[in-house]
């Protein structure tokens, strides 16, 4: 008798959350229905520095309809440390504080809402308060930022930032270098400007309790923000974010609608919802603007001698936003001399923050472009450079890799791709009046893994319920959740519900980083585990004992809701048999999966990350200099695949921002007005579907059992580093043209010359 087929991890699994989305079931922040509520429309500085002086509220008052104004004024009383206010990111600093005083710290600050019983009310009765303002000169130029620019001392720095770890003599080796490349290179700042505006809904129930449904990465940072800002104790504090419409680590922070929204129904004691609009989303979380040069001395045949880096990147002035720069080339190529530098520039805006990739979108990608222009330097195939400079360990770290099959993703990738037939030589490629290009890029990320809990708990009537606090941000947790379970336990994914986004349920930190399958996973299959474990001792009572000697869930097999002996298939038990000899109507567990000795000590001793190779086309109008990416092969070695399908999507997205990164988005600052200029869908570009043509996602096997519990490494990041790097080196492949400043605009095309370095 043979072991039954299951639907489990590696199934290419329709998202279990489908349907709800695509009929509206799926409800977002803004869509619960909460029974008394009020409309809160909130009013942001015109200017970018300086301090209130008055506020006229009396034509707003006077709108019916309208209930109360909140400003700092009359806000209730919030928490005065900046303890009581830091969310899980903990940056270092002073966090943003709303109403907190007459101060303006940055273009469009909340300093007041307007709370009415329509949404339609408030709106138009926030457009008659008048404020009056004391400015001071403020600044919000990056490049005049970076005459104040600065390394926070010990303490002062974020937990997540790694400073570059120097090896050899780089500047010594630099100098004696047969061949070099000397670069400035420039990142401008992007916005994650997610599907779902950010809103809070705070449902007040009278009892001192307060439901909020909230526009957050994770729950239970929003509850400790509110408990600990407002005094309300966690355990009267609820918040729910089922459904997020996307975050991209805007949301990995809860912004400032949540403060407005629970001030104002805390200081009316009634429920209020606050929603941002599309402009107020550019004012708060972006991804830093960066600059980052770049040295490299090579031999004559382009093998690496000295890496150089010193990147600066942008924060407000009240915290220390940092990220990792200079050390992704250093981790992932071998060289003996690497020296690396990295400072913050502070500026008059809010706090940037980490946006997809944080830190490696930036860092690795720009150093791709350098690399390519090594390659060039050197005369050979840009993927033939790479392959020389290959090191199976971190070179920076100087660790072995728990896994890195990159190399065998630039086989793959570059034989779907038809690298073999690409031209050395720069503009040598053309069809009718476009020049083509091919460009290569490398893309590295960390494999994370991070202490999550969750429960399990089977019905008699054979349903089973898989919870976490954990969020789907659009990555498919859901069914991450429900695929776990199925593949543990034996069930059907019909009989499987997974609960999540809500702060009562088993602690997970925020979404993002992509450990939340990897972490997520890991807890659901130890809770089904436990579950499993009680369930064989049920089974002990069933009539004949069929499972009598069997001493661990390791020897059984649990496929169609049975337990099966592996070595003898006819031996099995079904699952509600099991409970229903046991007496048994429910059974439940909850287990945190965490790192424990054995993994510090792999942490300490081995990198873990995720490799990709990236291949692009593009094509250029040769009078119009109009680009066009037309194809794109990325090749991703991200250890065990639970989900091909949900996989797939994760890296098209990822493409898709990279794409973004490389030709479209750029937040552009009026410098006297101390604002961003293009503050909506109308002048801040993202691509459409016009933009978007074939993307090839190829999967390389990559069996890691060491990197985390399921081997899992996690997607959501990884997609998008190295290919705004692809398309660049794809531009200059198709023109000649070297831009080191992204995004890649047609004005800078038509701007610039052919390099030296456009025949190899």
């Amino acid at each position: 008798m043979n072991i039954p087929q299951k639907v489990g991890i590696g199934t290419p699994l329709n998202r279990v959350d489908g349907v709800a989305k695509v009929t509206g079931i799926a409800k977002y922040s803004a869509e619960y229905h909460v029974p008394d509520l009020l409309y809160g429309v909130t009013v942001v500085s015109a200017i970018a520095k300086g301090r209130i002086v008055s506020i006229d509220e009396e034509a707003a008052r006077a709108v019916p309809g309208v209930v109360d104004i909140v400003s700092h004024l009359n806000r209730p009383k919030h928490a005065y440390l900046n303890r009581s206010w830091k969310d899980q990111l903990k940056i270092p600093g002073e966090p943003f504080k709303a109403f907190h005083d007459n101060r303006i710290q940055f273009a469009a600050q909340p300093i007041a809402v307007v709370v009415a019983e329509t949404f339609e009310a408030a709106r138009f009765a926030a457009s008659l308060v008048q404020v009056t303002f004391e400015t001071e000169p403020h600044n919000i130029d990056f490049e005049a930022s970076l005459a104040e620019k600065f390394l926070p001392g010990p303490g002062k720095r974020r937990d997540t930032f790694h400073p570059p770890k120097d090896q050899g003599d780089a500047e010594t080796a630099f100098a004696e270098a047969p061949l070099q490349i000397t670069g400035e290179y420039h990142l401008a700042v992007e916005h994650q400007m997610q599907m779902e505006m950010h809103a809070s809904t705070v449902h007040w129930h009278g009892d001192g309790t307060v439901t909020i449904y909230d526009k957050v990465q994770g729950s239970q940072t929003s509850q400790e923000l509110v408990a600990s800002a407002f005094g309300l104790g966690a355990k009267n504090v609820r918040v729910v974010n089922a459904f997020v419409g996307g975050g991209f680590g805007g949301a990995l922070r809860p912004q400032w609608q949540l403060q407005v929204a629970t001030m104002a129904a805390i200081h009316l004691e009634r429920s209020m919802r606050v929603v941002m609009t599309r402009s107020q989303m550019f004012s708060h979380a972006h991804r830093p603007e960066c600059t980052y040069h770049i040295r490299l001395g090579a031999q004559a045949d382009g093998a690496l001698t000295a890496v150089l880096g010193d990147a600066t990147t942008s924060t407000s002035r009240f915290e220390n936003n940092m990220e990792d720069i200079v050390t992704w080339g250093m981790i992932n190529y071998a060289c003996p001399n690497i020296q690396g530098s990295y400072a913050i520039a502070p500026r008059d805006t809010y706090t940037s923050a980490d946006m997809r990739a944080p830190g490696a979108a930036t860092g690795m990608t720009l150093f791709e472009i350098a690399m390519d222009e090594l390659a060039y330097k050197a005369g050979v195939d840009p993927l033939a450079l790479r392959l020389l400079n290959y090191s199976d360990t971190d070179n920076m770290n100087k660790k072995p890799f728990t896994s890195k099959a990159l190399r065998e993703a630039y086989k793959q990738g570059a034989e779907r791709f038809g690298w073999a037939e690409r031209s050395l030589q720069a503009r040598s490629m053309k069809e009718g009046r476009e020049l083509v290009g091919w460009g290569v890029a490398t893309g590295l990320w960390d494999a994370n893994f991070m202490k999550t809990s969750a429960s399990a708990r089977l019905t008699a009537n054979g349903h089973l319920e898989v919870a976490c606090a954990s969020s789907d941000i659009g990555t498919g947790t859901y069914t991450v959740m429900t695929q776990v379970a199925a593949d543990t336990l034996g069930l059907s994914p019909e009989a499987i519900t997974a609960s999540l986004g809500d702060s009562s349920l088993p602690t997970a930190p925020v979404e993002g980083g992509s450990w939340g399958a990897a972490s997520t996973g890991a807890a659901v299959q130890l809770a089904c585990q436990a579950l499993a474990r009680k369930l064989l001792r049920a089974a002990n009572k069933v009539e004949g004992e069929p499972l009598l000697g069997v001493d661990s869930i390791d020897e059984l097999e649990f496929a169609s809701g049975e337990m099966i002996v592996r070595n003898d298939p006819s031996r099995r038990v079904g699952l509600l048999d099991a409970m229903r000899a046991g007496g048994l109507d429910v059974v439940e567990a909850t287990e945190t999966a965490s790192p424990g000795i054995a993994d510090m000590i792999s942490l300490a001793t081995k990198s873990r990350n995720t490799h990709s190779a990236v291949f692009v086309e593009v094509r250029v109008d040769e009078e119009l200099d109009q680009v066009r990416v037309t194809r794109v092969v990325i090749a991703v070695a991200a250890g065990r695949i639970i989900n091909p399908k949900t996989a797939r999507s994760q890296i098209l997205g990822g493409v898709v921002m990279g794409i973004g990164m490389a030709l479209h988005e750029e937040t552009v600052p009026d410098k006297t007005l101390g604002k961003w200029i293009n503050h909506s869908f109308g002048e801040y570009h993202v691509p459409a579907h016009a933009d978007i043509e074939d993307i090839d996602v190829i999967f390389v096997n990559e069996p890691d059992p060491e990197v985390t519990p399921l081997g899992v490494k996690g997607l959501g990041e990884i997609g998008i580093i190295g290919v705004a790097a692809a398309v660049a080196n794809a531009i200059f492949h198709a023109t000649g043209k070297r831009i080191r400043s992204l995004p890649i605009t047609i004005d800078k095309l038509v701007e610039a010359s052919e390099t030296e370095s456009s025949v190899p």
